[in-house]
């Protein structure tokens, strides 16, 4: 089976469904954290924008779409913000499912705190946001990784420290 082709840049309804996907996953861990208090939102944003600055600081910059449309738009949102890093790097990385916590935890801890929620009183909409949070956390993630943004991904073909872990045997 041959494999397809790779894209230069990302079409535009790609990055635009990698990033509702994406926003849709923090507003729901939001709304379900704000039932806690505004101090649990302001952890949880910033938690979240840290995550987001430490992939464009730190992977975005190493990678062949810096300056570039990826799927997700970071790469050219990295390269407005951060000094291009080195793509030989990008391919040398090796990432363990320990690397992966913090990004699990955007989704997980919402979900935790809803099943809390759950027992303290139950309430329809924390039900919802959870079962939301499930389907697009790993229903969604894995198609719009796998459909649409890794199986066209020129880094993957040159190396890719995730493919490399997920594609373990």
């Amino acid at each position: 089976m041959q494999e397809p082709e790779t894209y230069e840049q990302y079409p535009a309804g790609t990055i635009i469904v990698s990033n509702i996907l994406t926003l849709c996953i923090y507003v729901a861990g939001a709304v379900i954290l704000y039932q806690l208090g505004i101090i649990w939102v302001a952890a949880y944003v910033i938690f979240v924008a840290v995550l987001e600055l430490r992939l464009l600081g730190g992977h975005c910059t190493n990678c062949y779409y810096y300056g570039k449309a990826c799927a997700f738009g970071k790469g050219w949102l990295s390269g407005k913000c951060f000094r291009k890093g080195s793509p030989e790097k990008f391919s040398q990385m090796t990432i363990t499912w320990k690397d992966l916590v913090p990004d699990f935890l955007v989704m997980l801890i919402p979900v935790f705190a809803g099943i809390y929620l759950l027992i303290v009183g139950f309430r329809w909409l924390i039900l919802l946001l959870i079962l939301i949070l499930l389907v697009l956390g790993f229903a969604g993630n894995a198609y719009v990784r796998g459909q649409l943004a890794c199986k066209y991904c020129r880094q993957r073909a040159i190396g890719c420290p995730a493919q490399a872990l997920f594609e373990k045997k």
